[in-house]
């Protein structure tokens, strides 16, 4: 075979559908790794193109008004929280407590009137690009036995936040938990009329003083206060900065950055991390080790407000990455109240994607048969309105589930450990070809 025949057959632009479609066997998956590191292109030229993407989204940044609920004409009234002070907050739950005590002394009891956060009053709202709540509550009397015990965790919630916030200091949610193990049985009861207490409130949770465990993580070109003290994430080693888990006392964002690596796992981010990926090619990297927590949603909301930076996604080729991703962009049900505050709807999905484990020949010893929970989770994406809007991962989840194959980051590895910051992340930023 003459070179020129085996580089045109080695070319993943050049390859047919067909050829794409066979298993990649081990042996030529090692060389054809090889010739995909010989297609980047200098770093200059790489860099050069991220810096038109980072001007681009600032640009946009700066001159689009962002669009609200109050802009639209909704056939139905929404429901969303706001960022109040503690003083707000603690005049907010004295009046409802005062309420209560008003109907308790007219003989008519008491009862809480809860906003639902049942799938059923929410909305994917495609000019937000994300979820919100409809305006429907239900009653939570205490004269009732299918309600009595959540209207006392209800009443109980109210008078623990009232305690926090006067003393101006932050607990955590297993806090909360352990102060009343007994009538709140589990975590799960607390953390849930935490969410209706928020709502109820018209505040969002921080604004409770009641946080999680910290969790997520930041590592790159990035420089902050955290409560007066200055942190430098280049200086953070593998395991990086902990994202606070009350934002509110992070300020002074400084960053050279490019763009914003969002992560999925902690395995990929400390390759990145001990890779100094992000001084060959200026980014800021953080991931909240699997499902998102509220704080790491918080904290990559203010990088894409504050600094204009574009985001990047790099998530396991699986119906759950794809989930992990939505909650990112467009919210989560369980939080759909104060979605606002929470989404970056305009994230691009790096990869890894479906098509890319053909096209990068991942061996299939690396590969995962997907169970008929995977592609269960698999049709259900393809059934939410905010994927159907969008084509590409219309195209990919339907490869997916037609291959039944899924793979994390870490097959990647099969190359060689630092395959995923020499070869296959340069190639995708120059590729550009992201979704």
């Amino acid at each position: 075979m003459s070179d020129q025949k085996r580089r045109r057959k080695l070319d993943p632009s050049a390859s047919s559908s067909a050829s794409i479609s066979k298993k990649p066997r081990a042996s030529s998956s090692s060389n054809y790794a090889q010739d995909l590191r010989k297609q980047l292109k200098p770093d200059a030229d790489i860099l050069s193109s991220l810096r038109r993407l980072s001007a681009a989204t600032s640009a946009a940044a700066s001159s689009q008004k962002p669009v609200s609920i109050s802009d639209l004409d909704l056939s139905s009234s929404c429901r969303e929280v706001t960022d109040l002070d503690s003083f707000a907050v603690v005049h907010s739950i004295e009046r409802l407590i005062l309420s209560v005590a008003r109907s308790i002394l007219s003989g008519q009891g008491f009862s809480f009137d809860v906003p639902s956060r049942a799938s059923s009053n929410q909305l994917y709202v495609p000019e937000l690009d994300r979820i919100v709540l409809l305006d429907k509550s239900s009653s939570r009397p205490f004269a009732n036995l299918s309600t009595v015990r959540k209207a006392t965790i209800t009443a109980r919630v109210l008078s623990l936040i009232h305690a926090v916030l006067l003393r101006q200091i932050h607990v955590t949610k297993r806090d909360l938990f352990y102060t009343d193990v007994k009538l709140f049985g589990d975590q799960n009861q607390s953390d849930a009329v935490l969410d209706d207490v928020s709502c109820m409130l018209g505040c969002t949770r921080s604004s409770l003083h009641v946080v999680a465990s910290e969790k997520g993580v930041v590592v790159g070109r990035l420089v902050f206060l955290d409560d007066g003290d200055r942190i430098d994430c280049t200086r953070m080693g593998i395991g990086g900065k902990a994202i606070p888990p009350n934002i509110d006392r992070v300020s002074g964002l400084e960053s050279d950055a490019l763009f914003v690596l969002l992560v999925e796992k902690d395995a990929a981010f400390m390759r990145l991390a001990e890779d100094r990926f992000y001084n060959r090619f200026p980014c800021i990297i953080l991931t909240a080790k699997g499902q998102p927590d509220v704080a790491t949603r918080l904290f990559l909301r203010r990088l894409k407000v504050e600094l204009k930076l574009p985001v990047l996604a790099l998530v396991d080729s699986d119906p759950y990455g794809l989930k992990i991703l939505s909650v990112y962009m467009c919210g989560s049900k369980n939080m759909s109240y104060d979605s606002a505050n929470l989404t970056c709807p305009d994230i691009k999905w790096l990869g890894v994607r479906p098509s890319d484990l053909d096209k990068y020949r991942v061996p299939e010893q690396c590969r995962l048969p997907m169970t008929e929970q995977d592609v269960k989770a698999g049709k259900d994406l393809l059934e939410e309105d905010f994927v159907k809007r969008n084509e590409g991962w219309v195209k990919e989840l339907e490869m997916m589930i037609k291959t039944r194959q899924k793979a994390e980051i870490q097959a990647l590895s099969s190359f060689g450990f630092q395959y995923l910051t020499e070869v296959y992340l340069p190639l995708k930023l120059q590729q550009r070809d992201w979704l």
